[in-house]
């Protein structure tokens, strides 16, 4: 008889808390060598605010080497850290900032996610320094600060587990994230007049109906994932009234998806979106999300307490 497959465990539960609206990214290094012990002391700190049931709660994700060196026997082959700047045509070059952990706080209201904010900073201050901290928020319910409808090709709930969990192997279970920080050049894209901007897009501003045919250059085409897979985007808005863009939060199954998008997205093919004309990156790492299962031996034995 045909034997049925393992589960593959539960992802961290703030990767599909969808409705919170505010969101706080915070990276940092390492200030002592990594080991169990550090491991353990993170995972530790942040042990209540891992789960859902609270008004804020946060997601953990560690350098893909770091990871692959302190629980080697849940590596996700080939994953690596954005270790290189990425350049693409006409210089344009998508900067390395890689981290060594990288904390996701979100909730539904500012004042809960900033006192978790400040509450993990301090908790993990033994073994690591805030390296970066960005400060997110949801614009008009799923709009972005160019104003069009961001997350379109999201796909669907009942899809999201195979999209965003590793199948199986060593990392089943696991997801990866990206985090990109894209300021706006806002006033060479509000110059623009808004047939500009939706042929830069692919689709129309005010209701969000995709272009036939897309501008080969358009956003929509060089991150089209009918074509190369896909991944679940939980963007948001980040920056003040007069200096401001999009927080890139990608995850997958792997980095390879999202990989694909930035090299087209920056031109390798010889074909540049024509959206990183009006928006460019200053920050990029990759983490690796264990799911709940590979992060258990790590938190504390609640059986002691």
């Amino acid at each position: 008889m045909p034997t049925e497959s393992a589960p593959i465990g539960a992802p961290q539960p703030g990767i599909l808390a969808f409705g919170t609206t505010h969101h706080a990214y915070l990276e940092f290094d390492l200030t002592v060598d990594a080991s169990t012990e550090v491991l353990r002391g993170v995972v530790g700190a942040l042990d209540e605010s891992l789960v859902t049931g609270a008004g804020s709660m946060a997601v953990v994700g560690f350098r893909p080497e770091m990871w692959a060196k302190l629980v080697p026997e849940h590596v996700l082959p080939g994953l690596a850290g954005f270790n290189r700047p990425l350049r693409g045509l006409d210089d344009f070059t998508m900067p390395a900032t890689q981290h060594d952990v990288a904390i996701w706080v979100q909730g539904g209201a500012q004042d809960a996610v900033f006192d978790l904010s400040r509450t993990l900073i301090n908790a993990v201050s033994t073994w690591a320094t805030l390296a970066d901290e960005t400060e997110g928020w949801v614009y008009h319910h799923h709009r972005d600060l160019t104003g069009f409808v961001d997350g379109t090709e999201n796909p669907h709930l009942s899809q999201l587990p195979g999209v965003v969990q590793v199948p199986d192997g060593p990392a089943a279970g696991g997801s990866v994230l990206l985090l990109q920080r894209w300021p706006h050049d806002v006033q060479a894209w509000e110059s623009l007049p808004v047939a500009d901007q939706e042929r830069v897009i692919g689709r129309t501003k005010e209701t969000d109906a995709e272009f036939d045919p897309k501008p080969p250059s358009s956003h929509i085409a060089r991150t089209d994932q009918d074509d190369l897979g896909d991944i679940l985007r939980r963007n948001t808005a980040f920056g003040t009234a007069s200096a401001h863009g999009t927080m890139f939060v990608g995850i997958g199954a792997g980095s390879d998806v999202m990989q694909k998008m930035l090299d087209q997205m920056a031109g390798v093919d010889g074909l540049r979106d024509a959206l990183t004309f009006y928006s460019h990156p200053e920050t990029g790492g990759y983490y690796y999300l264990p799911s709940v299962e590979q992060l258990d031996p790590y938190r504390p034995d609640l059986s002691e307490e």
